[in-house]
């Protein structure tokens, strides 16, 4: 049993790393197993505390002994620990951490994975660090021309900009995917992440916004003769016109139910602000045109 005793371990392993007038060189190799065996008796214990000390210790080892992939799994594992215990800067450090050990051993995949655990586990109580997470977790894979992989990524990132009531943020990160998306050739995912952009910008009661970026959109062939396009095109028309009704019943149709919870719960709360803000916006950039065109 007094191997098996994850203290008496973690005591001789923590020996084996320190030098000595006896010990001239560390042991890590040797540690590391001590400090494996350790972790895993402490998680069977449900010590957490002790476990994710364990793994950090286990993580170190497994790098100094030029492992990088076990170091960065056990560092998840004391990540994972650390949101156990409510430690939410080391969840973000852990797990950043561990990105940075899979990025050493080349694998994209598993740094953006990681990174995105860290955003998941922190959405609720460090919002903006979870979209720092995801945002840096959505550039690996960009970087590696993996766009696909990070739609549930930029779709997550939306939601919590959203909760944050940062409105054009939100919109911003819509267009990004639209742009993978398009590198993609995934065009059905392309046009629902423009409607979702015009969406959140009518929902922050900025008409010229959205109008402007279904211009840009439009500039897109597959956008432009879409079904999304289509029921964009009625929405803006609806708001020009000040039809309240009309706005009401299309936020009700099946290309926004189609749509990402986040944004379908947007738009049906449309109309947000006063039409008549909107039509006064309107009248104004007529007659300034009229103005331009004015040679007398």
């Amino acid at each position: 049993m007094a191997k098996t005793d994850p203290d008496k371990l973690m005591i001789k392993a923590d020996k084996l790393t320190k030098l000595s007038f006896t010990r001239w060189t560390a042991d890590w190799k040797a540690a590391t197993v001590l400090y494996e065996q350790a972790a895993i008796n402490y998680r069977i214990l449900r010590d957490n505390e002790k476990a994710k000390i364990a793994f950090e210790k286990a993580s170190k080892g497994q790098e100094m002994i030029s492992s990088p992939w076990d170091a960065a799994k056990h560092m998840e594992s004391a990540a994972a620990l650390a949101k156990d215990l409510g430690r939410w800067n080391e969840v973000s450090d852990h797990y950043r951490r561990a990105a940075e050990l899979y990025n050493e051993c080349g694998r994209a995949q598993p740094a953006s994975d990681a990174l995105a655990k860290g955003a998941r586990a922190l959405e609720d109580v460090e919002p903006e660090e979870a979209v720092r997470l995801y945002n840096d977790a959505c550039e690996i894979l960009e970087e590696e021309g993996k766009e696909q992989m990070a739609f549930d990524l930029y779709r997550a990132t939306t939601s919590i900009y959203i909760k944050l009531e940062k409105y054009a943020d939100a919109s911003t990160f819509m267009l990004r995917l639209g742009l993978a998306a398009d590198k993609c050739n995934a065009v059905n995912s392309q046009c629902k992440a423009y409607l979702s952009a015009i969406i959140i910008y009518l929902y922050a009661h900025d008409f010229n916004q959205a109008q402007k970026c279904y211009n840009d959109c439009s500039q897109i062939a597959g956008f432009l003769n879409s079904d999304q396009s289509r029921c964009a095109i009625k929405l803006l028309s609806a708001y020009e016109e000040g039809d309240i009704e009309e706005i009401k019943r299309v936020a009700q149709s099946s290309n926004i139910s189609h749509l990402d919870h986040a944004i379908i719960r947007l738009a049906r709360k449309l109309p947000t602000g006063d039409l008549k803000d909107i039509k006064v916006e309107g009248k104004q950039e007529e007659e300034e045109a009229l103005d331009e065109d004015d040679l007398t």
